[in-house]
This record gives structure tokens, sequence and C-alpha cells, in this order.
């Protein structure tokens, strides 16, 4: 480090310019005089003395005042990284505190320069994710996010997973990554949203090589992240070749996830299973109050798992005979089906 930056560091550390002439004097000298320092440095004695009181005081030097003239010598710099290291360790404890407290909202765009930037807000994401994970990547980078995924899929997260430039990918290379994997041979931009609020999207040569000179863009922002879903579902994920689809998962459960639920019920109704659901909904396009929905599942629309029943992309439905007639349910926003629902409570019939 060369001495500009040296001062820079030193400045840094709330020393004022000159604290900073005075300690790099001591340093220098290892042990001085007022008088020795003075000189040195062209400030008045006086002066010295109340700078090298002030260093004391931060742990960087030690006044020797038992002595004729009063000397002051530098502590080890390892001893004064120590200190400074410690406190703020004790400092983490309090500032974590007051950060989770108020926590600022993230950035709703952030330009990305630098591929280890990529990786870590991936794997940030993925890691953070509690409902649903969509998600393409170069078949070369998934070992540096498996552990991630299969964490994900183990705590209930519907993972959908394309895996690009993929090369005789076998089910069991993908296996306990996703809910539903698919590959495609062609190369894709990285593609990740997360619980339709956080999205990132990324050139595969941001992850793939070291020096490339690409930017990737995150985002987070409720009206722009499913519109990155399809696009995802309509254009990549039909375009990909299914290559596992995980068992069906143990019921009771209770989904806020629409399309989690969705390919559930599928699943279990392929596997010759009756399914019971119960969900508070509301009619689509009215304003009427929220009213129970229990009855059992007979069909579902859906493009996660082949072979596909919908008609469009992001059609996702759960058709449902509640005894005097058949509705239909969609998610949050639906506006084709009877009753759009936030929260989906599955079962099997006794």
């Amino acid at each position: 480090m060369d001495d500009s930056t040296l001062r820079d560091r030193l400045g840094q550390l709330g020393l004022s310019e000159k604290e900073v002439d005075t300690y790099l004097s001591i340093l220098g000298s290892g042990e001085a005089t007022a008088s020795e320092i003075a000189d040195d440095t062209g400030v008045s004695k006086r002066y010295v003395y109340s700078i090298s009181e002030s260093l004391e005081d931060r742990g960087f030097v030690e006044v020797n005042d038992h002595v004729v003239p009063t000397t002051i010598r530098a502590r080890p710099p390892e001893e004064v990284i120590d200190a400074l290291t410690d406190r703020l360790e004790e400092m983490s404890g309090a500032l974590d505190s007051r950060y989770s407290a108020s926590a600022r909202e993230p950035q709703q765009f952030d330009v990305i320069k630098s591929r280890v930037t990529v990786i870590k807000r991936l794997t940030e994401y993925i890691r953070n994710a509690e409902r649903e994970i969509m998600l393409s990547v170069p078949q070369q980078y998934l070992p540096e996010i498996s552990e991630e995924l299969v964490a994900a899929v183990d705590r209930g997260v519907l993972v959908m997973l394309v895996v690009s430039s993929a090369d005789d990918l076998r089910p069991d290379d993908v296996s306990g990554l996703a809910s539903v994997a698919r590959s495609w041979n062609q190369p894709m931009p990285i593609m990740l949203t997360v619980d339709a609020q956080f999205g990132l999207v990324s050139p595969a040569e941001m992850v793939t090589r070291t020096n490339s000179d690409q930017r990737a863009i995150a985002f987070v922002q409720q009206q722009l992240v499913p519109v990155l879903s399809g696009s995802f579902l309509g254009n990549y994920w039909l375009m990909a070749t299914e290559v596992t689809v995980a068992d069906p998962a143990p019921l009771p459960a209770t989904y806020h996830d629409f399309r989690h639920a969705v390919l559930q019920a599928t699943l279990h109704l392929r596997a010759g299973h009756d399914v019971r659901v119960s969900a508070e909904v509301r009619a689509v396009q009215a304003d009427d109050d929220i009213t129970t929905i229990e009855g059992t599942v007979v069909e579902t629309k859906q493009g996660v798992a082949e072979p596909q029943t919908n008609s469009y992309p992001i059609e996702h439905t759960l058709v449902v005979d509640i005894g005097d007639r058949t509705v239909s349910l969609g998610g949050s926003g639906s506006f084709i089906e009877d009753y759009e629902t936030d929260e989906v409570t599955l079962s099997l019939a006794e």
C-alpha cells in the first residue's frame, strides 16, 4: 500500500490530517519526544501533546509522562488492528438489531457488472425463496447452486428449472434440485424469478466466463416480475424438454403459491388419488365478499408438468366439484376463472 492510500485509510478511521501526520511520525521513530515530533511534523509541541492524548485514547500510541521529557511510543500495529477489530465486533450486534428494525427496501433496479455479484445475488435470492422459483442456468454452472436448490425443494418451494446448453442431461443430474426440471441444448440467458417479487436476468457468459464485459440486471418490482415469469413460461419453458418431475408431496398441505397447488393436485390425480380442496375465494371481477369453497378436484389446467393441459402458458386452474355445480379456481389476479384465491389447502379424500 502506498503512502497516499495509507493516509486515506487512516482518515477513514476518523483521524484528522494532522493526527495522521503525527501518528506516522511516531510510527517512523517508534518512540519520540514531543519536541522531536513537533520538529518532524511542523506543529507546536503543545499540539503534539493534545494529538498524542487523542491517539492514546483510540489505542494507537502510549504516552509515557513518568519520564522527563515525556515520550510517545507507537503501539505495535498488530495490537492496534486487533483492538479496532474487537471494537467493531462489539458494535456488530447493536448495528444488526438497528438495521433489522429499520431495514430499507431493496433497490428496484440494480445493474450488476461482476460475475461474483451475479453469483452472490442468485444464491441469495434462491436461499431466501419461500414459495416459487423459476430459474434457467447453463449446465456447467448448475453444481454451484445445487445445494441452495436442494434446500429450497426440501422446504416446500416450487422450483421450475431449465438447464440450458445441456449435453445429455440425465434425471440423476437434477434429482432433488427441482420440482420439475427441463433441459435445452441451446444457450439462453440466466433468468430467475422468486416469489413473484424478485427477478434477475443475466447473459450466461457472466457466470461461465471470468472476463465478461456483459451486464446483468436485478430488480424488485411486483409489476415487472410477472412479466418475466410469463416470458419464462411462454418461451423458454415450452422449448425445453422435461427431464424429471418430483413425486407428489404429502397431503394435507396449504399452498400460498397457486401454481404449486395446481401441480400437486395434478400429480395426485395422475396417481389415482381423490383430491379435496378448501380455499377462501373471491368472485373474479366482482366486489363480492370472501367466501369459502370446498369440494373435490376433478380437473387441472396447467403447463408445469407434461402433458400440458392449459390453453396458454400462464393458465393454471383447479376445476372443483362443490356438489351442486363445478367451479374454476385461479390464483390472485385471475380473470377467466370463476374465483381467485391466495391460499389453497389440498387433502386426500378419506
